[in-house]
């Protein structure tokens, strides 16, 4: 497959904002696209960026993307890159294009000397379980809780 992968642009916007909603129905959890595109425009491209993405492109079309923030570990005590979302179409899975985009993200992440990389998934996301297994990474077993405000 011919992809290549790229910054996150404001014409990408509407797009992402499909592949989110994709991505939100693959984890089996709830999404609704509304103000979406004003948020994320806000956080990818406003003065002080918080969010960071890239998308992955084959074919004039965006197949996949992922994002990350950088936070930091007190048990650490230091930064490292949250991996926020990595989602591929499903005729984009199986190029090798995952493994890409995380070492895309390793190397960000020694660039800002970061300690770890860091991400979360679902416990029954046994396909990128696997995945996530085989470049290495070691799961720990927490429980994620949400707090709505």
């Amino acid at each position: 497959m011919e992809y290549t992968i790229r910054k996150c642009e404001v014409s990408d916007l509407p797009k992402l904002v499909i592949l989110c909603q994709k991505h939100a129905e693959y984890e089996k959890a709830d999404y609704s696209p509304e103000g979406k595109e004003e948020g994320l425009k806000k956080v990818l491209f406003g003065e002080h960026p918080k969010l960071n993405c890239f998308v992955v492109v084959t074919d004039n079309d965006i197949v996949g993307y992922v994002s990350y923030t950088f936070d930091f570990s007190t048990w650490s005590a230091g930064d490292f890159l949250y991996m926020d979302c990595l989602y591929l179409e499903e005729n984009a899975r199986n190029f090798g294009i995952g493994a890409v985009l995380i070492n895309k993200l390793k190397e960000i992440a020694k660039e800002k000397n970061c300690v770890n990389m860091q991400w979360r998934t679902p416990q029954f996301n046994e396909r990128a379980i696997k995945f996530y297994n085989r470049i290495g990474a070691k799961g720990k077993d927490k429980i994620c809780f949400f707090l709505d405000l």
